[in-house]
C-alpha cells in the first residue's frame, strides 16, 4: 500500500452564515478532488448545534453530506468521525447506514462516539449522563442488524422486537470507536484518561480513533493500555485499526514564525479563539512542513496507522501540498497492518 492509502481527508462540511449554492458546489468538487488525488477516504464530523465554545462555524448534517459525496465519487471510502450516537435512534440510524453502505457499494466507515456538547443532548431530550450506556445499547442493536440478523432487544433506553433491516450488503460497515485521553486542560470538555467503557466499546468493533486533542505521548500510553485490554479478553490487538484525526493548514515556508502566523489566521476561520494559540499548537499540527511531518511521525511512533486530516479551508488546492510535501515523508513501520479489517459478511 502506498503511504497515501493511509491518509483520508475531512470534507469541509462547516458552513458560514450566508453560504449558498457556490459553497454547495464547492463541497462536491472538493470530494472529487480528494478521490482524484488518491486519498483513501473522505470523512465528515458531527455537530448538531453550533459549538461556539470551540468553533466559529456550523456543520452540515453528516449522513446527508456523505450521501452527496457517495453520489459524486466511485472509490474513496466514506466515514464519520465521530458520529454522536446517543443523539439518534438505533434502528433509524442502522437503516440510514445500511442504505449508505448499499448505495456506496460497501465504502462506509462508521466512526462512532458519545459526544460532549451538553446543548446537543438537551435538544433531543437525552441526558448527558446517559450517553455511554445509550451508545452501548445502540451497538447491541445495530451490530447484529448489520450482520443480517433479526433483533429482539429490551434495554434500559431502547426496546425492539423482531426487527430486520434492509438493504443488505456483502459486508457490514467498518466501525471505529472514538475516545481515550485528551490534553489535561481546563478547556477540555472530558476526562484526560482512557476509561474502561471506551476500551470495551473498541473491543467490540474494528478500530479506535484517539482524540485529536490527545498528544502523541498520551496516544502511546493509551495504545499500550488498549493492547493489554485486547489480550486480557482473548483478542489480538493487531485486529484493531488505530486511526487519528487532526487539523492541518499547510504553509509552504521554512520560517516557523511565518508558518504559525498564517496557520493561526486560517484556524480562526473555523475555530473559536477561546482555547488560545498555545492550546491549539499543543494538540494540532503547526509549523513548517518539516515540523508537521515530525508531529505526524510522533503519532505513528505512538501507534497510529491511519490519519484523517481536516483542512481549514474549502479550497482543495491545499490538498496538493499534502500529497507533495507531507504524505510521502511520513513513514509507517513495515509491520503496520492493513487498514481494512471487516470480515463479517451479511447473510
Amino acid at each position: 500500500m502506498g503511504e497515501i492509502g493511509r491518509f483520508g481527508v475531512f470534507l469541509p462540511s462547516y458552513v458560514w452564515q450566508g453560504d449558498g449554492p457556490q459553497r454547495a458546489t464547492g463541497i462536491r468538487e472538493f470530494a472529487r478532488a480528494v478521490e482524484g488525488l488518491g486519498f483513501d477516504s473522505l470523512f465528515v464530523t458531527d455537530h448538531l448545534l453550533a459549538a461556539k465554545r470551540f468553533y466559529s462555524v456550523s456543520f452540515l448534517e453528516p449522513l446527508v453530506a456523505l450521501a452527496v459525496v457517495a453520489g459524486v465519487t466511485d472509490r474513496v471510502r466514506l466515514g464519520s468521525s465521530v458520529l454522536v450516537m446517543p443523539l439518534r435512534n438505533p434502528v433509524m440510524l442502522a437503516k440510514e447506514l445500511a442504505t449508505l453502505q448499499f448505495l456506496s457499494q460497501d465504502r462506509l466507515i462508521l466512526g462512532a462516539g458519545v459526544g460532549w456538547n451538553d446543548a446537543e443532548y438537551e435538544a433531543v431530550g437525552v441526558h448527558k449522563s446517559e450517553r455511554g450506556k445509550r451508545t452501548d445499547e445502540m451497538l447491541d442493536i445495530m451490530l447484529p442488524l448489520f450482520d443480517g440478523e433479526t433483533v429482539t432487544y429490551h434495554g434500559r433506553y431502547y426496546s425492539v422486537d423482531d426487527v430486520f433491516i434492509e438493504p443488505t450488503s456483502s459486508q457490514r460497515p467498518e466501525i471505529w470507536i472514538g475516545g481515550g485521553s485528551q490534553l489535561a486542560d481546563p478547556k477540555s470538555p472530558d476526562l484526560p484518561r482512557f476509561v474502561e467503557s471506551v476500551k470495551a466499546r473498541v473491543l467490540r468493533t474494528d478500530g479506535w480513533i484517539p482524540r485529536p486533542t490527545c498528544p502523541p505521548d498520551d496516544i502511546a500510553r493509551d495504545w499500550v493500555e488498549l493492547q493489554a485490554y485486547y489480550r486480557e479478553h482473548g483478542r489480538d490487538p493487531r485486529e484493531c485499526v488505530v486511526a487519528h484525526e487532526n487539523w492541518l493548514h499547510l504553509v509552504l515556508s521554512s520560517d516557523p514564525v511565518k508558518a504559525r502566523q498564517e496557520q493561526h489566521r486560517a484556524f480562526l476561520n473555523v475555530m473559536s479563539s477561546e482555547r488560545g494559540p498555545e492550546y491549539l499548537e499543543t494538540v494540532h499540527l503547526f509549523g513548517t512542513p518539516d515540523e508537521v511531518i515530525a508531529s505526524l511521525q510522533a503519532r505513528v511512533d505512538a501507534g497510529v496507522e491511519y490519519f484523517v486530516l481536516h483542512t481549514m479551508t474549502p479550497d482543495p488546492a491545499q490538498l496538493q501540498g499534502w500529497v507533495d510535501e507531507i504524505v510521502p515523508n511520513v513513514k509507517f513501520p513495515a509491520t503496520a497492518g492493513p487498514v481494512r479489517r471487516v470480515a463479517s459478511a451479511v447473510a
